[in-house]
Order: C-alpha cells, then sequence, then structure tokens
C-alpha cells in the first residue's frame, strides 16, 4: 500500500487532533499492559498516598510535555525517516501517559491543572529544535530522555518498596527512556552544548516544583 504524504494543513490538523487526545482525551497507545495491572494493592497512608500522588502527577505532566515535544519535532523533523522515529516514540510515550493517568485515578488524584500550558511550550520547544536541524532534534531527544531517567531515579528513591503498582510503572517508563534515547543517539543525534543542557534541567525543576502543588 502506498504511503501517504500529509500536506502541512493535514499534519496541523494532525497535532491539533493528538493534542485534544492527549489534554483531555484518550490518548493513542501501542495497547501494551499496563505493569501496574500485576502487582497488588498496598494500604498507604494519607501522606504516603498524598505524596505519590503529586509525585505520579509529575511524571503524567512529564509525559504530556513529552508528547507535545515529539509533536513538534516530527513537524519540524526534515527527514522522513526522522518523523517516523518520532512518532513512534510519541506512541510509546502514550503507554506512558495513560499509565500514569490510571495510577492517579487508583491514588484518587487529579492531573495538573496547567497540563495545556505545558503542552504548548514543550511543543514550541520541540518545533524549534526540530528546525534547527535533525541531528539537534535527535540530540535534544537524548539529553530529555536521559534527564527524565535521572527523575524517574528520584522518584523510585521515594517511592515504599511495598508499593509495587507505581513502582512497577515508573520502572518500565524508565526502561523505555533508556531505549528511546539509545534510538535517537544511534540515529545521528549531537551531543548539546552544557549550557543547553543546564537550561533544560533549569526548566525542569521549575515544572516538577509547580506541578507537585498545581
Amino acid at each position: 500500500m502506498p504511503t501517504r504524504h500529509h500536506s502541512t494543513i493535514d499534519q496541523l490538523i494532525i497535532g491539533a487532533d493528538h493534542a485534544l487526545r492527549t489534554l483531555f482525551g484518550r490518548p493513542q497507545t501501542t495497547e501494551r499492559p499496563n505493569p501496574a495491572a500485576t502487582q497488588r494493592e498496598t494500604d498507604l497512608s494519607e501522606t504516603q498516598r498524598r505524596h505519590i500522588a503529586r509525585l505520579m502527577r509529575i511524571n503524567h505532566t512529564g509525559e504530556v510535555c513529552a508528547q507535545a515535544l515529539y509533536q513538534g519535532q516530527a513537524l519540524t523533523a526534515k527527514l522522513p525517516d526522522t518523523r517516523k522515529r518520532m512518532e513512534r516514540s510519541a506512541q510509546e510515550e502514550n503507554d506512558h501517559l495513560a499509565w500514569c493517568a490510571s495510577r492517579l485515578e487508583d491514588l484518587d488524584d487529579r492531573q495538573s491543572l496547567l497540563n495545556p500550558l505545558w503542552y504548548a511550550g514543550s511543543f514550541a520547544i520541540g518545533a524549534a529544535a526540530g528546525l534547527a536541524g535533525d541531528k539537534w532534534s535527535l540530540g535534544f531527544v537524548v539529553e530529555t530522555e536521559r534527564q527524565v531517567e535521572d527523575h524517574l531515579d528520584e522518584h523510585l528513591e521515594q517511592i515504599p518498596l511495598e508499593d509495587g503498582k507505581t513502582r512497577a510503572i515508573l520502572e518500565q517508563m524508565k526502561a523505555d527512556e533508556i531505549h528511546h534515547a539509545r534510538v535517537a543517539q544511534a540515529a545521528g543525534g549531537a551531543e548539546l552544548p552544557q549550557p543547553l543542557r543546564t537550561v533544560m534541567r533549569l526548566a525542569s525543576r521549575v515544572m516538577t516544583r509547580t506541578v507537585y502543588w498545581v
């Protein structure tokens, strides 16, 4: 079957649909099973439940940002192969989005009220990275995934060992992030300058501290 080539208008409409699904609907996933499904629920104190829920809210917003970054990069990617890699990684990240949303429901908590703002900002950053060239766009993916891996490690240290459901989700997310970074690096991702990596970490810190409460 021949591959359909979407016009710029088509891509914008598809992107708008993707944004609405990410923020308000049911995102398209790979249909992988939720890692938490095989784990039993454990009794948590109210303080533990509240803290874990806020950490998962951060992770959920992080996945909203990941969707926006990948969509922005895919829109402005120069090479079809790069665009396909971005779209595939975005779909796998949608699994994370669904898993985090499900765990938030289990913990009787809500998503961040600022998700539309985070999506818009991340989409703009992703599009700018794509315009800079595919090697820099892929390099941005590598650095983003590395920082997310560090961030997940920090959360895993704070999650009680007995909370197998949350830990199973975060551990699978971490494995996927490592894989995405390796794929992007193998595809020709360039190492980002240190000042830019520092700015990315500072921006991530602002997001996580804000989303913990809002």
